[in-house]
């Protein structure tokens, strides 16, 4: 049975993506800093029929995230497809404010990260010559916006990593891609014209991804 693991899982996109994945017979490795939540997630995903653990775990922790991943790897029989989606929060900070102490935290969240939990799960997807890597960024990482100088940098660099990933791993049988959110995730806005998709309809684009293996990217817009 292939497993997914979703690094930054919540009640939202996470598990949707999830959901999705699990329906279609995979097992999910949540991953997220809360055991609290995990365990509610766990409950949601057994309840329809996914098998599903949790692995508590910060992104920003480069150890216990590399841990987490490991054991995932071990106990469900080793990780098919990563979805790297933590949460940095939204620090609003003008681009000639930013410092390296600003910066510091959604990069090691968000690059950091990734490149961490793609090292975890990297040398087994090479030795099967299999294996998806999909990214989760927003949509500041392509075209940025000033109040969030400090998180579209971070952002920016995961992006870059990703289609890196992307460009030198297809040949060994890896796909990597990468999820530019640039919309409220929700059913509803949380204000009028605002643009927003459910997360349910933002999650079919991540089975789209991995069923295609094809595109480097994919944005998502109102």
């Amino acid at each position: 049975m292939p497993t997914i693991a979703i690094v930054g899982a919540g009640p939202g996109l996470g598990l949707s993506i999830a959901k999705l994945f699990g329906g279609h017979g995979f097992q999910v490795a949540l991953i997220s800093r809360s055991a609290t939540r995990l365990a509610a997630l766990v409950a949601d995903l057994g309840a329809a029929g996914i098998t599903a653990a949790a692995f508590p775990a910060d992104a920003a922790d480069t150890a216990a995230l590399s841990t987490a991943l490991h054991r995932a790897a071990a106990q469900l029989g080793g990780i098919d497809v990563l979805e790297f989606s933590p949460f940095p929060g939204l620090t609003m900070i003008h681009p000639g404010d930013v410092t390296v102490d600003d910066l510091r935290p959604d990069v090691e969240r968000l690059l950091y990260g990734a490149v961490t939990a793609t090292q975890a799960v990297l040398p087994g997807m090479l030795r099967a010559g299999a294996g998806t890597l999909l990214f989760t960024t927003g949509g500041g990482a392509i075209d940025p916006l000033p109040m969030l100088a400090a998180l579209n940098a971070a952002q920016a660099g995961m992006r870059n990593y990703a289609h890196n990933l992307h460009h030198t791993l297809a040949g060994r049988g890896i796909y990597a891609a990468v999820v530019a959110i640039n919309v409220f995730i929700g059913d509803n806005p949380p204000a009028p014209g605002i643009p927003h998709a459910a997360a349910d309809d933002i999650a079919r684009t991540y089975w789209d991804l991995y069923t295609r293996r094809t595109a480097a990217e994919h944005v998502i817009n109102g």
